[in-house]
């Protein structure tokens, strides 16, 4: 997976990206980054990539051309159909689905806008896929594109230490993660429920299941319409909502 990001702020990406698992998969060139700075696309001495809107209007839109031109520059690279996302609160919510559906490129692009937007001519060239992270908005989409490239580069294979971690994660089959416990055994009076002490796997598999149901009902009950439940755990379910 190789991810390249147009940005006015390279240094936001590669640095904000150069630690913890990221960093390594980064190092060991599990994922590939490559990050292209749109003012040096800006043709004019000044270096500015942005105007006055037309029709009026408060703030500055980034300038197509400058956009259009560090695009050029990667092109070549790219293969066929390689999407081309921008990061934007209009677009389409970020799920896991959505990372799991991008982790199944080969590479990606990503666009982060920045003062007031970007000119719609060169989104209506070049994107192909609008993603938001949330119903709020940023100063730029620096920080959304890494979320997106963070969760994304979990799911390719070699990133994570074992392949098996991010298949029982929070949103996996529309569930919240289960509670985890490390030591000591006892903190505060709280103790490590007896089951997961006990060595049997078979019963923490299926107190963990329960306890993501359980979870996922007390936070996100919406989750469980899509969650898929054998008959026994939509029994459970029912049992929980008193039914």
């Amino acid at each position: 997976m190789k991810f390249y990001v147009l940005t006015l702020f390279p240094e936001m990406i590669t640095e904000g990206l150069s630690h913890s698992v990221i960093g390594r998969a980064l190092k060991d060139k599990t994922i590939e980054l490559e990050v292209i700075n749109i003012r040096d696309f800006a043709n004019n001495k000044h270096n500015s990539v942005d105007d006055y809107p037309y029709g009026g209007g408060a703030g500055m839109v980034m300038q197509a051309p400058p956009i259009y031109n560090a695009y050029l520059s990667i092109k070549d690279k790219l293969g066929e159909g390689c999407p081309v996302v921008y990061m934007t609160p209009q677009g389409r919510p970020f799920k896991q689905a959505v990372a799991e559906e991008l982790a199944e490129e080969k590479e990606i692009v990503i666009l982060c806008g920045h003062y007031e937007g970007v000119d719609e001519r060169v989104i209506e060239e070049i994107v192909t896929d609008e993603i938001s992270i949330g119903d709020y908005v940023l100063t730029g989409g620096e920080l959304a594109a890494m979320a997106v490239i963070d969760s994304v580069s979990r799911l390719i294979p070699g990133v994570l230490n074992k392949e098996q971690s991010h298949i029982d994660e929070s949103f996996s089959d529309n569930l919240l993660e289960y509670p985890q416990y490390t030591r000591p055994p006892e903190f505060m009076g709280r103790k490590v429920p007896d089951v997961l002490l006990s060595g049997n796997h078979g019963l923490v598999d299926k107190w963990r299941r329960e306890k993501s149901i359980e979870r996922t009902l007390k936070k996100r009950p919406e989750l469980l319409e899509g969650a898929n439940l054998t008959d026994k755990e939509r029994e459970y379910l029912n049992k929980l909502k008193g039914e």
